[in-house]
C-alpha cells in the first residue's frame, strides 16, 4: 500500500492543492460568493447614501428659505402644516404620505 502512494505522491499531492484552492475560490472570506454578497451590500448602500443625500438637500433648501430671505409662501406653508390653520370658509384636507 505504501509502495502505491510513494509511486503516486504528486499526483496525490498535487490533487490535494488543487481542492484546497477550489475550495478557497470560491467559499471563504475572500471567495466569490462574499464577492457576492460584499456587491449586494455595497449596491444597498449607496442607495441608502442617495437618500440620505437627497433629504439633506431637501432640509439645505427649506433651511434657506428661512435664514437668507424669508419666504413668506413657505412660512405660511408650514404654519397650515403644523398648526392646521385655515382662513375662513376653507376646507381643509389632510392627505398624508408614508414615507418608506
Amino acid at each position: 500500500m505504501f509502495s502505491k502512494i510513494k509511486k503516486n505522491y504528486f499526483l496525490l499531492i498535487s490533487t490535494f492543492l488543487i481542492l484546497y484552492f477550489f475550495f478557497n475560490l470560491l467559499d471563504g472570506e475572500r471567495g466569490l460568493f462574499s464577492y457576492f454578497k460584499k456587491k449586494e451590500i455595497l449596491i444597498s448602500l449607496k442607495n441608502k447614501e442617495s437618500n440620505l443625500s437627497n433629504k439633506i438637500k431637501n432640509l439645505e433648501f427649506k433651511n434657506s428659505l428661512l435664514s437668507n430671505k424669508l419666504n413668506l409662501d413657505y412660512v405660511e406653508e408650514i404654519i397650515r402644516e403644523k398648526f392646521l390653520f385655515g382662513k375662513k370658509g376653507e376646507t381643509l384636507y389632510i392627505i398624508k404620505e408614508n414615507e418608506n
